[in-house]
């Protein structure tokens, strides 16, 4: 066996041997908050624990340093302290860990060379080492997540200290972490910026690391920063670029966070205010802080900041069929029908191929088997688009329907209640073929499954709008991943997740975290469309001969038959 092999050997299990004793030596806590143990019937591979590296070992050589020091961004603790020993004094001070993280295959993929032979090593002072990384994806310094395939070289220089030990004197800033224990290490936050109009909540993950403190955390981020580049046409934020947190913690006390802000804050107006709390208060709760309300204060007075109401969450009405003649919420066996629409619905004579309820469901979008899409509301129905190749519709929350053709992408239009279309410019301007179009129950972003450059991509935009809220144009598109194959269906899963039915041929379910990573998993052998749901568990999926599915553990089961159109509401 050769040294290097001994070496690497000898650094595999130095983190194991850390791994197993950490329970053992890690001793009883004598202060802190109390905490709640494993629940009746848990075992400890149930709860989350956060991955522990070692530091050099003794005697390694380059590339065993730049190994170990890889490894060593997963622990986080100390502002990545086990990383930086791996550093010489110099690069230890200047190092910036949090610029952000590569996320690759894993250490199996990773590739190193070294400019000193194996054999040269022990009279060599300084070497360089290329690692080959293959990525997946990225997070840049803001906490932004972002998709990046490909390979990367990534260059270290080293030197030999004065003790004997080799030490890297060059490195780039950020960590590199495997996929497998990126969610492990860190956590996903979704930050809320307001709509255009004031009126509705956008969710912009971000990741930080987990040993963080979310309240500061996320606080620190919402306050002083911005929202991501792509989803930035569509939002604003109700902090002011002259106001900031006055000190670095937020704590909190009795469900209430503490939030002390710059002088300027004390000589903003009550609307601004009850924005700047409502807007803080929701992404505190989404980032499951346990808070019941935020409290503002300049040098140690209170500012009296109320709340702004927004629009509502439409209630989640269950799952939506149209079944022998009848149409509405399937309840067990029974169909419980709309009020005004569904009557409408069931009298129209062609088959119809897709529905999609409105909001508030005092209306709904079908198409026919024609492909026309039309309105239809108490009054009766109205044609929007008798355009050829149309997919199917997609309402947004201020009742605009949009319609595009399969074959025109660039061609999107958004018909109000009035019927009359309104041309969205710069709709996917690279894609030459579109199947899938949905709007987020936010009316700020659009989701999409084009063609771009001969390969199938699920992609995001932002959605633009005037004063008068009418859909005007897409902001860049941003390519969330690769579908190798077509795609049958296409919903929100609540505020930031997507779910796309894919591969007719052996279906699968892909769910997609907008500005995160993905997972995949079996649909139903016969699936051929999809309805969203504000969680994956409410997920239903309709079958070629009507069944129709539903969650059952990880398994489908099906729950009723003779289902002719599984329906969706807008922003699902």
């Amino acid at each position: 066996m050769s040294a290097r092999r001994s070496r690497r050997l000898a650094l595999a299990a130095a983190l194991g041997i850390v791994a197993l004793l950490l329970p053992a030596c890690a001793g009883l806590p004598t202060s802190g908050d109390v905490a709640v143990g494993l629940k009746l019937g848990e075992s400890p591979q149930d709860v989350d624990v956060l991955p522990v590296a070692s530091g050099p070992i003794a005697g390694a050589g380059p590339e065993e340093i730049v190994e170990g020091f890889l490894e060593a961004g997963i622990t986080t603790s100390d502002n990545w302290d086990t990383a930086r020993e791996f550093l010489a004094p110099a690069l230890q001070r200047s190092w910036a860990p949090s610029a952000g993280v590569s996320i690759d295959v894993g250490p199996e993929a990773r590739t190193l060379s070294s400019t000193v032979p194996e054999d040269e090593v022990e009279q060599a002072d300084t070497a360089e080492v290329q690692v080959q990384l293959d990525l997946v994806a990225s997070v840049d310094g803001a906490g932004a997540y972002s998709g990046a395939p490909g390979d990367s070289s990534v260059p270290f220089a080293l030197e030999r200290m004065d003790d004997g030990e080799w030490r890297i004197t060059q490195a780039p800033d950020g960590i590199v972490i495997d996929e497998a224990r990126f969610p492990k290490v860190f956590e996903g936050y979704p930050l809320q910026w307001f709509d255009s109009s004031w009126s509705r909540l956008v969710p912009d993950m971000r990741w930080f690391p987990r040993r963080q403190s979310p309240a500061t955390t996320v606080t620190q981020a919402l306050v002083s920063g911005t929202p991501s580049e792509w989803l930035d046409p569509a939002v604003q934020t109700a902090f002011p670029a002259d106001v900031q947190l006055a000190q670095d913690a937020v704590p909190i006390t009795g469900q209430v966070a503490q939030v002390a802000l710059t002088r300027p804050a004390s000589g903003l107006d009550q609307t601004t205010l009850a924005r700047m709390r409502t807007q803080l208060q929701s992404t505190l709760k989404a980032a499951g802080v346990n808070v019941t309300q935020v409290r503002f204060s300049v040098d140690g007075r209170s500012l009296d900041a109320g709340v702004v109401e927004l629009a509502g969450t439409p209630a989640d009405v269950g799952t939506l069929v149209l079944r022998n003649g009848e149409f509405g919420r399937i309840v067990g066996d029974e169909i419980s029908p709309i009020p005004d629409i569904s009557e409408q619905i069931v009298a129209i004579p062609q088959p119809i191929l897709a529905i999609d309820v409105g909001i508030d469901d005092s209306y709904a979008v079908v198409q026919l088997d024609d492909g026309h899409v039309y309105r239809v509301a108490k009054s009766g129905r109205d044609e929007l688009d008798a355009r050829a190749g149309l997919v199917e519709p997609s309402l947004d929350p201020f009742g605009y329907a949009w319609s595009v053709p399969e074959g025109d992408p660039q061609a999107v239009q958004a018909s109000g209640s009035d019927a009359a279309p309104h041309a969205v410019a710069n709709a996917w301007p690279s894609a030459s073929s579109i199947s899938d179009l949905r709007v987020s129950a936010d009316g700020a972003r659009v989701a999409a499954v084009i063609v771009v450059g001969g390969q199938r991509w699920v992609v995001v935009a932002a959605i633009v709008r005037d004063s008068a809220g009418v859909p005007t144009e897409l902001g860049d598109l941003v390519q969330l991943f690769q579908l190798p194959e077509p795609s049958t269906g296409l919903v929100w899963l609540g505020p930031d997740r997507l779910a796309v039915l894919a591969s007719p041929s052996s279906p699968r379910l892909v769910l997609q975290t907008v500005g995160g990573p993905g997972s995949s998993e079996t649909a139903p052998v016969d699936a051929i469309s999809i309805s969203g749901a504000r969680t994956p568990a409410g997920v239903r999926i309709l079958g070629a001969a009507g069944q129709l599915y539903a969650h059952a553990g990880s398994a489908w089961r099906e729950v009723t038959e003779g289902i002719t159109v599984l329906a969706t509401r807008a922003g699902e």
